[in-house]
This record gives C-alpha cells, sequence and structure tokens, in this order.
C-alpha cells in the first residue's frame, strides 16, 4: 500500500489591523503565542507559529495589520508584512465580516495581485453577523479578486477552522518536517513574555496610549527554588502616558502585572516574580536607534 504523502509549508496570514490574525492563529495551533486586543496594530514583528499534524507541519506567520503607516515603527510593521508575501506556500487573507470592503481591504488585493501565490480568503467574525450576511460578502471578494478558495469562519469561537486547515493542505508542497514536532514557534521565550506583557498594557491603557507602548525584559533568571525572576521595563513616549499607565498610586501597574503573570506562569509552568517599571523615551516610534534596540530591524 502506497504511504500517504506529508505536506510541509509556510502560510502567511494578512489582513488589516484588528481582524482577528492573533486569535486565528492561536486558536490553530491551540496555543496563546500571538498577543490578543481589541486596538488595530497590536502585532509588531512577523511571528512563526508552528502546527504538526501526522500529515502536515503549517508555518503560520502572522503579520502585523497592513495599513497607512504614519511613523517609521508603522513603516517597519506593513514592511514586515508586506515582505512575508514573497516567501510562502498559501496566503490567508483574513477580512472582518462586520466591515464593508474599504480602501485598506482593495490595497492589499493589490499587493495579492502581484503574487502567484495560492491565496483563500478568510471571512472572519461570523459569530457576530447573521447567516444570510454571508453570501455577499464572499462574492463580493470573490469578483474582486480570483481567490482559490473562501471560508467563513468565527476564529474566537474556532468555528470551521478544520476546513480551512484542510484548505491550506491542498497548496502546501510535500516536505518533511522542518521543526520539532514539539515546538510550536521560533520566538525566544524572553520576546514572548514581554509581548504578554504588553498586551496587558494594551488592554489597560485607552486611547493613543497603546501604540507609544514598548516593553523591554531587563533581566530573567531562575531562582533556587525553581522560582522565575523578571524584570521588565515598560516604554512610553510621554510623562503623561507614564502617570497612565502607573495608575492612581500604582494601581494600573500592578494590575497588568498580576494579569501578565498568570499568563507568564501558563507558558513557563513556573512561579513568577514580575517586577515591573515604567519609563520614558520620547517619540521612540520615529527614532531608527531605539526601534533597533527594540528589535525592529
Amino acid at each position: 500500500m502506497e504511504k500517504a504523502s506529508h505536506k510541509s509549508g509556510f502560510v502567511a496570514v494578512i489582513g488589516r489591523p484588528n481582524v482577528g490574525k492573533s486569535t486565528l492563529i492561536n486558536n490553530l495551533i491551540g496555543q496563546k503565542i500571538a498577543i490578543m486586543s481589541d486596538k488595530p496594530q497590536t502585532t509588531r514583528n512577523r511571528i512563526l507559529c508552528i502546527l504538526t499534524e501526522p500529515d502536515a507541519q503549517i508555518i503560520f506567520l502572522d503579520t502585523p495589520g497592513i495599513h497607512k503607516p504614519h511613523h517609521k515603527l508603522g513603516e517597519y510593521m506593513v514592511r514586515a508584512a508586506e515582505n512575508t508575501l514573497k516567501e510562502v506556500d498559501v496566503i490567508f487573507f483574513v477580512v472582518d465580516a462586520t466591515e464593508k470592503m474599504g480602501p485598506g481591504e482593495r490595497y492589499i488585493l493589490e499587493r495579492l495581485r502581484a503574487t502567484k501565490c495560492p491565496c483563500v480568503l478568510v471571512v472572519n467574525k461570523l459569530d457576530l453577523i447573521e447567516r444570510s450576511a454571508v453570501l455577499p460578502i464572499l462574492e463580493s471578494y470573490m469578483t474582486a479578486y480570483p481567490f482559490r478558495a473562501a471560508v467563513p469562519i468565527s476564529a474566537k469561537d474556532a468555528v470551521n477552522l478544520d476546513a480551512l486547515l484542510k484548505e491550506a493542505k491542498q497548496y502546501l508542497p510535500e516536505g518533511p518536517i522542518y521543526y520539532p514536532e514539539d515546538m510550536v514557534t521560533d520566538q525566544p521565550e524572553r520576546l514572548i513574555v514581554a509581548e504578554l506583557i504588553r498586551e496587558k498594557a494594551l488592554l489597560s491603557t485607552r486611547d493613543e496610549i497603546p501604540h507609544a507602548i514598548a516593553v523591554e525584559l531587563e533581566e530573567m533568571t531562575t531562582r533556587k527554588n525553581g522560582d522565575i525572576y523578571i524584570r521588565a521595563t515598560i516604554y512610553v513616549e510621554r510623562e503623561s502616558q507614564k502617570r497612565i499607565v502607573i495608575g492612581a498610586k500604582g494601581a494600573l501597574l500592578r494590575e497588568l502585572g498580576a494579569q501578565a503573570r498568570k499568563d507568564i506562569e501558563m507558558l513557563l509552568g513556573t512561579r513568577v516574580f514580575l517586577d515591573l517599571w515604567v519609563k520614558v523615551k520620547k517619540d521612540w516610534r520615529n527614532r531608527k536607534s531605539i526601534l533597533h534596540g527594540f528589535g525592529f530591524e
């Protein structure tokens, strides 16, 4: 009997900010790697997440949302997302079912026309619309671009994700397992920890502050009793933002620290002591040397 072929390859997950790309990838691989927030432009780096199944290994690239940049950090984010399209086997274009196709979606469709890669339309947030509204959305996008397939899903409720994986596997080449079976990301633990802290800061603040937040891990050491000590600095751009992140008598900083510690303990599987500081780096999103120091190449 002929042995079934094994597939392996790369899938870029692209779309406008806040369409649910990170939620989708976390639910596909069954573990929280990419941070989530209801605020746009949460993902800043390209994050590689790995799903290993008996018949395939799929490497997902969670990209920053493609948007019109307003600072050097934004330019970096859009460049990282667009460069990803050149090096993958399949593209998932994720759109929000509750939003009409607009200039942002059309901009991405133009970028897709420059690739020869199979593209699958992923209509997310199915849980927020009437079933009768799905077909018109699919028709509008399929008319605008020759997608290989269209899959309506709810990333939050993990609805129809099996159908989406099945679709991806159709277009992956035959190949070996590139990464160990138990590996779910190429990101170092330190970076994931910093991102989990940033997520809680995003969730705890409002207005313009979230986009001005960066997190740098200063120290991460294991103590003799097995506990892990982490010292991290949350950077903002103005003194007024620093006061908001700290909160009255340090209340907000304590709360976001407690929330981050829970997620970090789940990630690392041990008790964590989290020591958080807040500092100002003026206009850091427009300063190349600081962006480089934060890991934005």
